[in-house]
């Protein structure tokens, strides 16, 4: 099998409001460094000229821009949530005149969500407008794209569920505070693990920092980046504080693995 290298870029590592937040005034909102200035939550997963997006944050032009995206080939949703879905009309610009619409993959719920907040991209009754074109596809079991396996990972994220996804060595799991077991048994050998870990205290709906730690430690990836942050996250002090191996995620943070292709086609769904 042909082998490529597979590209992760952290676009947003903050929480809902991003940091700073509006209206704060707090040291880390205050902060110079910029690695605790943070777009909201979402990651760019690049291989063999393909560019796959997990989530359209409420700042995707700005990320996109940042990191140069020119082109997107297909979007993986974690949940409907609106910091990680109401970047979706930036979409349009990376639709190429006479292609195919851009696939979105997510859990059935995130789809009807999609269909329902954003009726005029979907309603084909809608009158024309200068909208996304994109096609919506159910994702409950691994899809093989572009010569990569992605694997949905169900994760709690207090009473809903949210999904995260593994594709080779690096998982992402944001907006979760529980993982089931039989998620738990895809998470093997990991080189690369990306976790919600918003803040130091307890929270209904995502881990916080010490959960985290506990659980990236059993899962045993060789690095694992917290995301998700809130302000009350000061970067240089409190990654300092963490086991060695686990490290705070900061905005346009960039990983590099070789993985083996699977195929050299196009996109197929795995039976």
């Amino acid at each position: 099998m042909p082998t490529a290298t597979l590209d992760i870029v952290i676009l947003g590592s903050g929480t809902s409001t991003g940091i700073p937040v509006v209206g704060c005034r707090c040291g880390v909102c205050r902060s110079e460094d910029p690695r605790n200035q943070r777009t909201r939550c979402s990651a760019l997963i690049r291989c063999a000229g393909r560019n796959l997006l997990i989530d359209t944050s409420t700042d995707l032009r700005h990320q996109a821009l940042r990191e140069d995206i020119r082109h997107v080939d297909a979007v993986f949703y974690t949940h409907c949530h609106a910091d990680h879905v109401h970047g979706i009309d930036d979409l349009r610009g990376f639709n190429i005149p006479g292609e195919q619409p851009i696939p979105l993959y997510a859990a059935p719920d995130t789809l009807d969500s999609l269909r329902t907040n954003f009726h005029y991209i979907f309603d084909q009754n809608q009158p024309p407008g200068y909208v996304p074109k994109l096609s919506l596809h159910p994702i409950e079991e691994p899809v093989k794209l572009f010569g990569l396996k992605i694997i949905p990972v169900p994760l709690y994220h207090g009473p809903q569920m949210a999904t995260g996804y593994r594709c080779g060595p690096i998982a992402y799991l944001t907006d979760c505070n529980g993982i089931p077991a039989n998620s738990l048994d895809l998470l093997n050998d990991l080189k690369l693990l990306v976790l919600d870990g918003l803040r130091f205290r307890p929270h209904p709906t995502h881990f916080n920092i010490p959960e985290a730690v506990a659980i990236a430690q059993s899962i045993g990836a060789e690095q694992t980046l917290l995301t998700h942050l809130s302000h009350d996250v000061e970067h240089l002090c409190h990654d300092a504080d963490l086991p060695d191996g686990i490290n705070l995620a900061y905005d346009g943070q960039h990983f590099s693995f070789e993985v083996q292709l699977e195929h050299a086609g196009e996109a197929c769904h795995e039976n």
